[in-house]
């Protein structure tokens, strides 16, 4: 009679060629050049897929103990459950459990920072979670965060300042995203909107109604266009060019001259300021250009030289003390003899 189980012997086992050799019941030796170890097959009654679940090496686990394991897992796959996911799971658990959330928070941040465009942003994560998420969640495992924790963070808040409590939510289900991805947590996010939290506190658009910047109406812009031109001030400049050009504050206030192209009237943003991260090419107007201009002349001018109160008095400048901005010694001719500045034909000043 062929026997179905116990196939192997303690000496087959130290003498088995390479390959795959059947104990019986779901228990197999592999023999392979990198050793010999036990595996139990089966078909997973959760996902009805063929499973290998390894037992450990024959040095360490005996042919009796290699049964006694299979056997177990026999039990748990009888009574309908997965043994290799189970063990998955308590491996999860375990590693949640050395894990707080506070240190799985900042592993995130550190982790995203250097995809972050503004450094501000990594300062106002770790402000909002620091003050309202890290008294409640901070010394907790990170596996073993749970609903009511969550809740008990964004229900004092949530209709007090319903923008901050948006936000720490979805700051909060991030970082215990990261932490399944690194298998510090298993099962369902306990901070997810949809589905969950949805259908327990209401909507931020319900709590505190949006109220959008105010806009200026498109019949107001020349005049406002002509209000800026007759400013003398550097921001209202940028904002000239701001609105000429379609930008962003952020690319205005960091465009440089390198970035211009007179010739070809066209302004090229890099990719690393742009927010999609691509470069970006801006037609220039006669307009826009007309701003640059200014601009340049603004900024030779802040390069003037300050002149002593001697050579004031040679060259009978009519204002003192001398301004940085003076633009007396460019009209000057022949040009002053005491200001160490190169002229427009190379020649010293």
């Amino acid at each position: 009679m062929v026997r179905t189980l116990h196939r192997l012997t303690v000496r087959g086992v130290t003498t088995a060629n390479p390959g795959m050799h059947a104990d019986g019941g779901g228990l197999w030796l592999r023999v392979q050049a990198g050793g010999r170890a036990w595996l139990f097959r089966y078909k997973s009654p959760v996902t009805g897929r063929e499973r290998l679940m390894g037992l450990g090496r024959t040095a360490d686990v005996p042919l009796a103990r290699a049964r006694e394991a299979a056997a177990e897992a026999r039990q748990v796959v009888g009574a309908g459950r997965d043994p290799l996911g189970e063990r998955r799971a308590a491996a999860v658990v375990v590693a949640g459990d050395r894990q707080t959330f506070r240190q799985t928070a900042e592993a995130y941040i550190a982790a995203q920072r250097p995809g972050w465009r503004n450094p501000k942003h990594a300062e106002q994560w770790t402000s909002t979670l620091t003050q309202h998420a890290f008294p409640a969640l901070g010394g907790l495992p990170v596996g073993q965060v749970a609903t009511a924790d969550v809740m008990r963070v964004l229900e004092p808040i949530w209709t007090q300042i319903p923008e901050t409590a948006t936000r720490l939510r979805g700051r909060i289900e991030l970082v215990l995203d990261y932490a399944a991805a690194k298998g510090w947590r298993s099962g369902d996010n306990p901070a997810r909107w949809r589905g969950h939290i949805a259908h327990m506190l209401p909507r931020r658009s319900k709590v505190a109604r949006v109220v959008h910047h105010r806009a200026l109406p498109y019949a107001q812009v020349a005049g406002v266009m002509a209000k800026l031109t007759a400013s003398d001030g550097r921001a209202a400049l940028a904002l000239r060019f701001l609105i000429l050009t379609a930008a962003r504050s952020s690319e205005v206030r960091g465009a440089r001259w390198a970035e211009i192209d007179l010739a070809e009237r066209t302004w090229t943003v890099p990719g690393e300021r742009m927010k999609a991260g691509r470069e970006h090419r801006v037609p220039l107007s006669g307009a826009a250009l007309d701003v640059l201009e200014v601009a340049r002349a603004r900024a030779e001018a802040e390069e003037a030289p300050t002149c002593s109160r001697a050579v004031w008095r040679a060259l009978g400048c009519p204002t003192w003390p001398c301004p940085r901005r003076c633009t007396w010694w460019r009209r000057t001719r022949p040009p002053c003899t005491g200001c160490a500045r190169p002229s427009a034909t190379g020649a010293a000043r």
